[in-house]
């Protein structure tokens, strides 16, 4: 029998992280906040960079690079959340489903590799001090920015072109909060194994590369810290690299949660769970782990934050 074409599909039923009304309306209330945190918290880090010349350093720029990708990771699922719960009708169309899924893929690869650019940045401050400044110049510091957007965008067409021509027949309710990759292909009613290698394949490999890549990094970073001498220049060396290992942490953790666990313990919930934990928590909380920690941002926050708080006095 031949299948269905997909375009007797014309949208989704998003069925969001609860039914219930009233719990509706706190979620809708807690996510607001984390949103709003998540905007001021990433734009201010942004803001400081830029603003401050003594964080015109490849680290400060690798950073800035990672508030602007979470800012606009966390506004491709969070708003359209927001608006379906206040409507009362959390429908996405087939083409806002298809869009939705191209930039959410695009920028979550893209945080995994600045993440590893990052992880670079360290290893050849700490390894290679002496040669910081010619290794990490401006041309390669543009070259681990722009090869990861190509890169995740390529990521990106390849899966959708895979996706379109499935057939969805009556099967349209998705049980997430947003247009993933995963819960679409289950609800397909045509054959999803190239969908499902590409996935194991492509996917696994862009997540595992830069993983490795932070890997080896933070080994041979520990192999140098175990040389020096006096143990308060080993955890001053080693604290500066602190920030970075709990965002990674955070990152990879929800990540391998929702993509890489084995099928017996797989559940909707859980998904949703791990899925909130690195499109939400994460960007919103990458902020206060990079400025906590930073003695330069947290100077360069003071400074802007009165800057701007005596531009609006005025």
């Amino acid at each position: 029998m031949q299948q269905e074409n997909q375009t007797t599909i014309s949208e989704f039923f998003l069925l969001g992280l609860t039914m219930g009304s009233e719990q509706q309306q706190l979620i809708f209330t807690l996510f607001l906040c984390m949103y709003l945190v998540t905007m001021v918290g990433n734009a201010l880090i942004i803001l400081a960079i830029i603003s401050n010349t003594h964080l015109h350093s490849p680290m400060y720029f690798f950073l800035a690079n990672l508030s602007f990708t979470d800012i606009f990771f966390t506004t491709t699922t969070v708003p359209k959340m927001l608006a379906d719960i206040q409507s009362q009708n959390p429908t996405i169309s087939f083409a806002g489903c298809l869009t939705q899924m191209y930039f959410f893929m695009l920028l979550v690869d893209l945080d995994n590799f600045l993440l590893a650019a990052m992880a670079y940045d360290r290893y050849i401050a700490i390894c290679h001090p002496l040669r910081y400044t010619a290794l990490l110049n401006p041309k390669c510091c543009a070259l681990l920015v722009v090869i990861p957007w190509i890169i995740s965008n390529l990521v990106s067409v390849l899966h959708l072109s895979l996706l379109v021509p499935l057939s969805f027949c009556d099967h349209r309710a998705v049980p997430h909060f947003f247009c993933d990759l995963e819960p679409i292909l289950k609800l397909a009613c045509s054959d999803t194994e190239i969908n499902d290698l590409l996935i194991l394949v492509v996917g696994g490999a862009v997540i595992f590369i830069p993983f490795t890549f932070i890997f080896v990094s933070y080994a041979l970073i520990v192999s140098t810290v175990l040389k020096i001498p006096s143990a308060k220049g080993k955890w001053q060396t080693f604290s500066t690299c602190g920030s970075h290992l709990s965002a990674v942490s955070l990152f990879y953790g929800s990540i391998v949660g929702v993509y890489f666990l084995p099928s017996s313990s797989y559940s909707a919930e859980k998904d949703k769970v791990a899925a909130i934990m690195y499109t939400v928590v994460t960007p919103m909380m990458n902020p206060f782990i990079y400025s906590l920690r930073n003695k330069d941002i947290k100077r360069a926050l003071k400074k802007l934050l009165s800057r701007e708080s005596f531009v609006w006095i005025w």
